[in-house]
């Protein structure tokens, strides 16, 4: 499997992108249809809120990228995997760096008040889950078989709720 076009996870889109499409949809709404609820809530409060949200979300993923690096595998979610990384941050859950972008994104329509991003953040999550997470997971599986099926069995996927 290693090498050959097979041996990728097939998400469709990398999560970057996803996160950057979200907010470009949310800004244009903005920009056509001004939002207000969040905005109402006062700059200082979701400032703070916001950099709570940006700085414990930017934590999440750097740690874990740096997590695959030290194993010496691939953090990119298009390319192939070289390694089971279950140790140190995911030993408590399976994704921090999709954990950490959401964070991330919610602090950012924090800062900026929008409620649009906020709404968007749903589709966002839910084209992450199914296009992205539950495309890694069944690669993983192919890939890892048994180690991956009993980490799962171990390790929440979001960090929440704990597995049974």
């Amino acid at each position: 499997m290693a090498g050959s076009e097979t041996d990728r996870p097939g998400v469709i889109a990398p999560p970057p992108v996803i996160a950057v499409v979200t907010l470009a949809v949310a800004a244009l709404h903005e920009w056509l249809w001004p939002s207000s609820a969040l905005a109402s809530m006062g700059l200082v409060f979701r400032l703070v809120v916001a950099a709570l949200l940006i700085g414990g979300g930017g934590a999440l993923a750097v740690i874990g990228e740096r997590r695959f690096k030290a194993a010496g595998t691939e953090a990119l979610p298009w390319r192939a995997a070289t390694a089971l990384v279950t140790d140190g941050l995911y030993a408590r859950m399976r994704n921090p760096m999709y954990v950490g972008l959401g964070l991330a994104m919610l602090g950012i329509a924090f800062a900026f008040g929008s409620d649009w991003l906020l709404l968007l953040l749903i589709p966002a999550a839910l084209v992450l889950h199914y296009g992205v997470v539950l495309r890694e997971e069944r690669y993983l599986e192919r890939k890892f078989g048994d180690a991956y099926r009993v980490y799962k069995t171990r390790v929440a996927r979001y960090g929440w709720p704990p597995p049974l």
